[in-house]
């Protein structure tokens, strides 16, 4: 896919540590993805690997999405912050964060428990020792979890100060 600039140059999220920040601090991830030449979208919350730049989620055994992930694993992804309608300007103030990647359905327990226990960190508060043992000793072979890995990203914003 050619590398495309973005046309507003002064509304490019440049700075890699923004657009990490952003995405630690929301909790839904859209996903567009094709199959059979038809687009389809999906909103899943998500847990997110800093370091391996991979989003995690957890879905369904079967179903529509799995379905395409398995044909085409090539995805788009979006990361948005609502900042609100700027009354008088016709405007909306938001950041958002783009990407391009690649999905995999985690394979064995293992992998599927450090993506949920990540996903359980971001996403719930004050998880208990009693929840961990929880998550320990179930059985995982109806969980899936997919993984996906960050090829290019980027980000924009227009953060302009609403009125009033």
């Amino acid at each position: 896919m050619p590398e495309y600039h973005m046309r507003r140059a002064d509304k490019a999220m440049g700075d890699a540590s923004e657009m990490l920040e952003l995405i630690r601090s929301q909790r839904l991830l859209t996903l567009a993805m094709c199959g059979g030449g038809e687009p389809y979208l999906v909103t899943v919350d998500y847990g997110f690997d800093e370091g391996a730049r991979t989003f995690y989620f957890h879905c369904a055994a079967e179903g529509k999405k799995l379905e395409i992930l398995r044909a085409n694993p090539v995805v788009w992804g979006q990361v948005v912050e609502d900042l609100g309608y700027i009354d008088g300007e016709c405007d909306h103030a938001y950041r958002s964060v783009h990407f391009r990647g690649r999905a995999e359905v985690l394979p064995d327990d293992r992998a599927k428990r450090e993506a949920l226990r990540l996903m359980m960190r971001q996403l719930e508060s004050g998880v208990s020792e009693e929840r961990w043992a929880e998550l320990e000793g179930k059985p995982l072979d109806e969980v899936v979890v997919v993984a996906v890995r960050v090829e290019g990203m980027t980000g924009k914003k227009s953060v302009r100060a609403r009125k009033g």
